[in-house]
């Protein structure tokens, strides 16, 4: 058993809730022992009683109660990375300064690792994306592992606690490229169903899936959070299949599938809300549309626009299409120069 311990929490470690920071800190703590030391008062800040919740601030002292042995954090792990790994992250970096990189994430690799995760995850691989610098780049969003795109990492604390700050403001703007079953009308709009996490995990359950909640609804289902996204239909295939953009103006978990899916429209090779054995007949339903097109998720982060944490300059970056999405393009006879720079722009 440890004694009682006081951490000050460090420069760049600011602004995040205290329960992800105690994760950090000792990984093998389980987020319900944490809220039961923080009910009990038995983890304090300065002092004061505190929830999980709770956002830190630089300079912060939190107090740590006696922890068993086992539960000591352990001596930090290094993933080796191999020359190939290397080789592959490094060729994924789209735009690289000082302070940001940005990378083309391939579809089908995680962000972070997690149950049922590999070591193989950018979080892993971004060792050996420091270049010129001692420590590696953070990641300040995520990214579903099966989802494509741009992907934004700081090379520093400071542009880590800014960029971070910026998306939780949403003072960012992304704009993902879809393939969905059927046509959506209007062909541009938004939808504000709010998100709730399934009930059940493992095998059986649910796991990390979401479900929409009307929003006459929201005030009376247990842990729905406000979601909101606009989409835009760019161009279609008949009734089968059209090319949208999407605009997420929050950020939950799978909240571009779920909203899709809600509205009649799932994103095509999304076995998760599409329904992987749903083919789509020609009715404008279901996430396989058969014959060439991939059986792989269809969403890609396109475009993501960010001030600078330093420079504050206006930064775009822009990700060519992942090999079966591309493809996919192909077949429809569409090429990436069609769609407008802002397909929102009406909607700001």
């Amino acid at each position: 058993m440890s004694r009682v311990q006081t951490l000050t929490v460090a420069a760049g470690d600011g602004d995040q809730r205290l329960d992800r920071w105690f994760k950090r800190m000792f990984p093998l703590i389980s987020q319900g022992k944490i809220e039961k030391m923080c009910r009990k008062g038995e983890i304090r800040v300065n002092g004061g009683r505190v929830k999980g919740s709770t956002r830190l601030e630089e300079g912060q002292e939190v107090r740590i109660p006696p922890l068993p042995d086992q539960e000591a954090p352990p001596p930090p792990k290094r993933t080796r990375i191999t020359d190939a790994d290397a080789k592959m992250i490094r060729s994924c970096v789209i735009y690289r300064d000082d302070e940001v990189i940005a990378l083309n994430k391939p579809p089908g690799l995680a962000v972070q690792g997690g149950s049922g995760q590999s070591d193989r995850h950018v979080d892993a691989l971004s060792e050996a994306l420091m270049f010129d610098l001692e420590e590696k780049p953070r990641l300040v969003h995520r990214l579903d592992r099966d989802t494509s795109g741009v992907l934004l990492l700081a090379r520093t604390r400071a542009a880590a606690k800014s960029l971070t700050a910026a998306m939780r403001h949403r003072q960012t703007r992304k704009i993902y490229w879809a393939i969905v079953a059927g046509v959506p009308t209007p062909y541009l709009g938004e939808i504000r169903f709010g998100l709730v996490k399934a009930g059940g995990h493992g095998k059986s359950g649910e796991g990390e899936k979401m479900v929409a909640v009307h929003p006459r609804d929201m005030d009376d289902t247990l842990g729905a959070r406000r979601a909101h996204t606009l989409y835009a239909t760019l161009y279609r295939v008949g009734s089968r299949a059209s090319w949208v953009a999407l605009e997420p103006v929050t950020g939950r978990t799978h909240q571009l599938r779920a909203h899709m899916a809600e509205i009649g429209h799932p994103i095509v090779g999304d076995g998760k809300y599409g329904g992987s054995g749903q083919e789509n007949l020609g009715d404008g339903w279901g996430a396989q549309l058969g014959g060439v097109i991939s059986k792989k998720l269809h969403l890609h982060a396109r475009l993501m626009r960010f001030e600078h944490p330093v420079t504050r300059k206006l930064i775009t970056v822009t990700a060519e299409l992942p090999e079966h999405m591309a493809l996919s393009w192909d077949t429809f006879g569409w090429t990436e120069d069609l769609a407008a720079d802002d397909p929102f722009e009406s909607l700001q």
